[in-house]
């Protein structure tokens, strides 16, 4: 089955990238791209160059060469500071939330709102929680907890609501729902159904191919830093990601 067409500019466009570490090529020659509205997992065994490549993209690292387009546009990317001014947001597996604080302390970490005197703003720090919340997860109560006692979906909502609320277009989720259960990774899963709807782009890393089955739009798989091939979920098996990421073949390609 063929490509869709599609009309506009992708939000994301990584052409040609190559980073190596001590002489070893982790990432050799990848392209892949985004579109608003679509989620894009990216699969392969520990070592495989995903997270390296994502990092390059979220700023952690910065790549030997290759380039980078949002929305059409090159950028540099040297830091996270230039990669959420470009829109993109990293929401890591450690969730990077302070424990202790409660939701609206969270979401405002660091770029806190304050009044007229100087003074913060609590009121309408967590008036702009719960604004936030009601968009992403209306079910959500616990506005004046720690985030310590929350559960693992609920810490998910606070760690997403931050990076949506400051105009990010572009998601990266390192394993949202690792560790959690059942429900909970229901309430993740519609997490990201709703941020899909509302036109954001999602880099996903998941080990769980069942998973990405279902919330993907497109699964990209590398093996030995080099992109192996990127499917239609609609068009690939669960069996043909498996056999992508342990042989490192793409079995439509071979089949073509």
């Amino acid at each position: 089955m063929t490509e869709p067409l599609r009309t506009g500019t992708p939000l994301v466009e990584m052409r040609d990238i190559r980073i190596a570490f001590g002489g070893v090529q982790a990432v050799d020659g990848v392209s892949i791209d985004l579109w608003p509205g679509e989620v894009v997992g990216l699969l392969g065994h520990n070592g495989a160059g995903k997270s390296t490549l994502i990092k390059i993209l979220s700023g952690a690292y910065r790549a030997d060469s290759g380039e980078i387009r949002i929305n059409g546009e090159p950028v540099e990317i040297r830091s996270p500071r230039d990669a959420r001014a470009a829109g993109i947001e990293t929401i890591y597996q450690t969730l990077a939330l302070a424990d202790n604080l409660d939701a609206a302390s969270n979401l405002f970490l660091g770029r806190e709102l304050r009044d007229r005197l100087g003074f913060l703003d609590d009121a309408r720090m967590e008036a702009e929680t719960r604004r936030i919340m009601a968009r992403l997860n209306p079910n959500f109560r616990k506005f004046a907890v720690p985030v310590a006692a929350l559960s693992g979906g609920q810490r998910q909502s606070v760690a997403i609501a931050r990076a949506v609320y400051f105009n990010a277009r572009i998601l990266i989720m390192d394993e949202p729902t690792a560790a959690l259960g059942v429900h909970e990774t229901r309430m993740v899963a519609d997490l990201i159904k709703e941020l899909k709807a509302q036109g954001l782009g999602i880099f996903l890393i998941s080990h769980d191919t069942r998973e990405m089955m279902e919330l993907c739009d497109r699964v990209s798989v590398m093996k030995n830093g080099r992109l192996v091939g990127t499917e239609r979920v609609e068009d690939v098996t669960e069996d043909d990601i498996l056999s992508m990421i342990i042989l490192g073949k793409n079995p439509r390609r071979e089949a073509a």
